[in-house]
């Protein structure tokens, strides 16, 4: 993982806010590079997903994009569908870490018979506070998920 700056901040806003979606490939290779050589048990991919609304405008889910890719490069298979949010949630830009916390508090549901008793690689874009990765893996071992190891292209220093 690296730091949240210079040309990878630069290639992650292209991706997520400019519909730079063929950034996918190499953003997704650089993850799976990573992975390969620090690698955590899983058996299984899952994005943090989008709340359909924010989907639609933005037009994909840059965090499934990149956990499909990961899965392809390590032979994974990757399960968009597993978790979702159940609420729409305030973007995570402005706020600080008390306030992602409370406002990813609850928001995410995963699909227990999907997940039970796997080892799940979660995957997002960047990591800030850890707030969403956080509520992510809650809602995964709420429904069995044997484990949850959390991977994102970034990290804010």
């Amino acid at each position: 993982m690296t730091l949240f700056e210079g040309r990878i901040r630069h290639a992650i806003h292209a991706f997520k806010y400019d519909r730079r979606a063929a950034l996918a490939d190499p953003l997704g290779d650089a993850l799976a590079c990573f992975w390969q050589h620090q690698p955590t048990p899983a058996q299984v991919v899952v994005p943090v997903p989008l709340h359909p609304r924010r989907q639609k405008e933005r037009g994909y889910n840059q965090s499934e994009l990149l956990a499909r890719r990961l899965g392809h490069v390590a032979g994974l298979p990757v399960r968009p569908t597993v978790l979702h949010r159940t609420r729409v949630t305030a973007s995570q830009m402005t706020l600080n870490a008390a306030d992602r916390r409370a406002n990813v508090a609850d928001a995410f549901q995963a699909n227990a018979a999907a997940v039970r008793g796997l080892d799940v690689l979660l995957i997002d874009d960047v990591c800030t506070t850890g707030a969403t990765l956080d509520a992510c893996a809650m809602a995964l071992k709420a429904a069995g998920a044997q484990a949850v190891h959390g991977l994102t292209l970034a990290r804010t220093p």
